[in-house]
């Protein structure tokens, strides 16, 4: 018997739509898709001004939270023509980062965190700082277009100096596909939701709080309806916004979460 078998698992991402359904059928399910994340958009001049910023070395420390949003960085200040400033600038700075992809975008430039989170959270990030972060310092912390309201409230503890870069900024999905999808968990004609950013779910729950029908959605992901999340860190946000029971892959990868969401159907696989 397929552990999937007319379960209806919604697909919160944009991305590999294609193939994640194809899995899901493969194992009886029905993918249902619901877009929840919006989209991202380049805001070019403002970077601009973050960049020309950022590499005259004012910064005493880096933080970075995203691999992608490091390879933004450094594409838009290459096509500025001061793209080997700000590998100078990075090599000769105190960086931390956050995530594996970030770690290893960082050593594509030869670049070596002095510190690093040991879970691939943010809440992992700020527990390894407390080790090594001074007060009063100076510091240029990139994010991808999401807040991370954690790390900003040790940099406030520290009384640090901080100017947040952002190669992107979320625009929200449509609201009709929100509602959709709040309805939908809440009367329990979906079996899963699978969050595979931290966007989806804040958008998710930020509509039903204005709705006014968050505790309605929390508790139906409590009995119902299972919340699958692609990482650790994605697992993290939702349960920042009050999820108690959320399934997590052990390897961060798309495809993961849905073999982990079969597993938790066996019985094989606890929930984190």
């Amino acid at each position: 018997m397929k552990r999937l078998e007319g379960k209806r698992v919604v697909l919160a991402g944009s991305r590999k739509l294609e193939e994640m359904s194809k899995i899901i059928t493969n194992l009886g399910g029905i993918p249902v898709l619901r877009p929840a994340q919006g989209t991202t958009f380049l805001d070019d001049s403002r970077l601009e001004d973050d960049l020309r910023e950022f590499v005259t070395g004012k910064y005493d420390w880096l933080i970075f939270t995203t691999g992608l949003g490091i390879e933004t960085l450094y594409k838009t200040a290459e096509n500025l023509g001061i793209g080997q400033e700000f590998l100078t600038t990075i090599r000769q700075s105190k960086v931390a980062a956050r995530g594996y992809k970030t770690v290893n975008a960082l050593k594509k430039m030869d670049v070596i965190p002095l510190v690093r989170d040991d879970d691939g959270s943010t809440a992992g990030l700020v527990r390894a700082l407390k080790n090594e972060f001074p007060r009063n310092t100076k510091v240029a912390l990139q994010l991808h277009g999401d807040p991370a309201p954690k790390l900003i409230s040790f940099l406030d503890e520290m009384q640090a100096d901080y100017k947040e870069i952002l190669p992107y900024q979320h625009i929200p999905p449509k609201q009709e596909i929100l509602e959709q999808l709040v309805d939908e968990v809440v009367s329990a004609e979906v079996d899963a939701v699978y969050f595979t950013s931290t966007p989806q779910g804040r958008f998710l729950f930020s509509f039903a709080r204005e709705q006014g029908k968050l505790e309605k959605l929390l508790a139906a992901f409590e009995k119902e309806v299972v919340a699958v999340a692609v990482g650790k860190v994605t697992a993290a946000s939702l349960r920042d916004e009050g999820l108690k029971r959320v399934v997590v892959p052990d390897l961060e990868r798309m495809g993961s979460g849905i073999i982990a969401l079969e597993k938790f159907y066996e019985n094989e696989q606890p929930t984190v």
